[in-house]
């Protein structure tokens, strides 16, 4: 609907333009928004405002002969001008019910396709393989995900990429730590079963002895070097070590999987030729052995250009150098129109730059985007980043974990006879979405605080809030022994707070765009929160199944089935399944 007022004040311009009330080389830039009270319309408008100035008119008077200009239509029923000059619009009530009939009717809730899908490379999770996946993996990993799940409902051709981190020195120190396990018959798979006891005991042995750090260097340089037995270790760790992530998401419903992952050391051999190709085009500077890319518009307290350094003085890499492979390869490999970087906000400066120097070298074309989608921090309820009571980051996989049981208590409290297989399932399902949900709940640009007594409340904006509500809509319609897709007849309205909840439920295709745009799933989160909200409303004020006749039923129990389907699209867009009952 939005882009329908959109359209019919464009053509009002046009005709003023035509009449030199309006200047022809004026390019508005038109935004339509809700209204809050509804007695001022559903729509309003402050084009008029904006041209006043430029038209040398009066914004009420200029709002007038908007409205005098704008095009017939059966779909607004009236126009109100208010204030200073806003323009508020009224939709025939007649429109509304026919869009409530259509999307009821499709399975993706009337909500078209892109016409021209874009290539849009989404870079989320990325753990470093050398340890276990933890809390602060789980931001990029959730966050990542939903915004890829609603990219791919819009119909972009999505492309996943899991960077994870399998190169690099550290993997030296627990080759040799594999090798020495070997030597000593012990079984290497049944050690690497918890990887941060793995990783501790390699580092302690690194540390401590001078012959196995020898060794650990002299691993790095044979597996850089592609020596068959060091490669045969190094893919035996890494298989194992992505193993357990994938674990992880599964349990947590990402939609991660093995075919996704493009690690480090895929862009290994062509991290020589990025600093060549950089050499080349005169982008390089020497500055004490290290060949550095300075760049203008990043200074120190100085005010001199910082430097972004391709290669250290010893030759080794940085990950700008593999971020700058990663980089050509996904636009001229992958073909991007769109890169999306889900990484926290203390790397902003390393991608501000890495994106710029990826420029200047033409390693992005003009017309694409790369853009880091920083998040903040997990925070504990004292304020500080979030750790375990003996002061570590805790594995994600005991977080997990700890929420199903925690759920699983709740939910067997409130039903004490329910089957234990069944009571398992609720269990999680909602410990598994009230993690993931009170994150996602967030803007992620802000640092949000872990705490399961909130995530887990059935009051608020909460996963079980949301989960409750579709199970209330379903047991609407178990009650009445109807299935939600066998509803034929049309939609009335008769109540305000029938035409309050249809308005919400037309609006889902607007916040999945801004969710797209901006990459943010709190649109959402905050969109699915206020829908059960109104329902609630609509329930109290508007008897369904003791309506006063029988169409009226029926077309309140199609508003129900299609609020069921929206909560269900919705949370299935944040990665969160439904349940029929709690």
């Amino acid at each position: 609907m939005k882009a329908f007022i959109q359209q019919q004040l464009e053509q009002a311009i046009v005709s003023l333009k035509k009449q030199q009330i309006v200047p022809e080389d004026i390019q508005p830039r038109i935004s339509i928004d809700r209204t809050k009270d509804k007695s001022h319309g559903d729509f309003a408008n402050n084009l008029a405002l904006m041209l006043a100035k430029p038209a040398k008119q009066n914004p009420r008077a200029l709002a007038e002969l908007i409205v005098s200009n704008l095009p017939e239509s059966d779909l607004i029923i009236k126009t109100e001008i208010a204030g200073p000059g806003f323009i508020n619009f009224f939709i025939n009530p007649n429109y509304l019910e026919k869009q409530i009939d259509a999307a009821y009717a499709d399975s993706r809730l009337n909500i078209e396709a892109v016409k021209n899908p874009q290539n849009i490379v989404m870079d989320y999770s990325s753990p470093n393989l050398a340890k276990e996946m933890h809390v602060g993996h789980l931001r990029s990993t959730i966050i990542g995900d939903a915004v890829t799940r609603t990219l791919e409902f819009q119909g972009q051709n999505v492309i996943r990429q899991n960077h994870v981190g399998d190169w690099g020195t550290q993997f030296g120190m627990l080759l040799a730590y594999m090798e020495e396990l070997r030597a000593k018959n012990l079984e290497v798979s049944k050690n690497l079963s918890d990887l941060e006891v793995f990783y501790r005991a390699a580092k302690g042995r690194f540390d401590e002895s001078e012959d196995f750090a020898n060794r650990a260097r002299q691993l790095v340089v044979e597996l850089q070097s592609s020596e068959p037995e060091c490669i045969r270790l190094w893919e035996e760790f890494r298989e194992i070590s992505i193993s357990h992530c994938q674990e992880a998401y599964d349990q947590l419903g990402v939609s991660l999987s093995l075919k996704d992952i493009r690690g480090e050391s895929a862009y290994d051999k062509d991290l020589s030729v990025v600093v060549s190709d950089l050499d080349e085009k005169g982008l390089l500077q020497d500055s004490q052995g290290a060949k550095c890319v300075f760049l203008e518009n990043f200074k120190n307290k100085e005010g001199e250009p910082l430097p972004v350094i391709i290669q250290k003085k010893d030759g080794g890499y940085l990950y700008a150098t593999s971020d700058l492979a990663a980089i050509r390869y996904r636009q001229s490999v992958l073909n991007a129109d769109r890169a999306m970087y889900f990484v926290d906000a203390r790397q902003g400066l390393h991608f501000q730059q890495v994106f710029e120097v990826a420029r200047i070298a033409n390693y992005i074309k003009p017309e694409t985007t790369f853009e880091h989608m920083a998040f903040g921090t997990v925070m504990g309820e004292d304020g500080k980043p979030f750790k375990t009571r003996a002061g570590s980051t805790p594995k994600l996989a005991d977080l997990l974990v700890e929420a199903e049981e925690r759920a699983y208590e709740l939910v067997k409290e409130k039903n004490q006879d329910m089957p234990e297989d069944e009571l398992r399932h609720i269990s999680s399902v909602v410990g598994i979405a009230s993690v993931k949900y009170a994150d996602l709940s967030k803007n992620r640009t802000s640092d949000y605080t872990f705490s399961f007594d909130s995530m887990l409340s059935f009051e608020g904006n909460t996963a079980p809030y949301l989960l409750y509500a579709y199970t209330r809509v379903a047991s609407i319609f178990n009650k009445a022994g109807i299935e939600m897709d066998s509803i034929t007849a049309d939609v009335t309205f008769t109540e305000e707070k029938e035409k309050d909840l249809a308005n919400k439920l037309l609006q889902l295709e607007e916040i999945i765009n801004q969710v797209a745009k901006q990459g943010m799933p709190h649109f959402l989160c905050a969109y699915l929160f206020e829908l059960a909200g109104l329902f609630s409303s609509f329930y109290e004020a508007c008897p369904i199944l003791a309506a006063e006749s029988e169409a009226q039923k029926q077309s309140r129990l199609k508003l129900a089935a299609l609020t069921a389907k929206t909560l269900k699209q919705g949370l299935s867009l944040l990665g969160i399944n439904t349940l029929e009952r709690m």
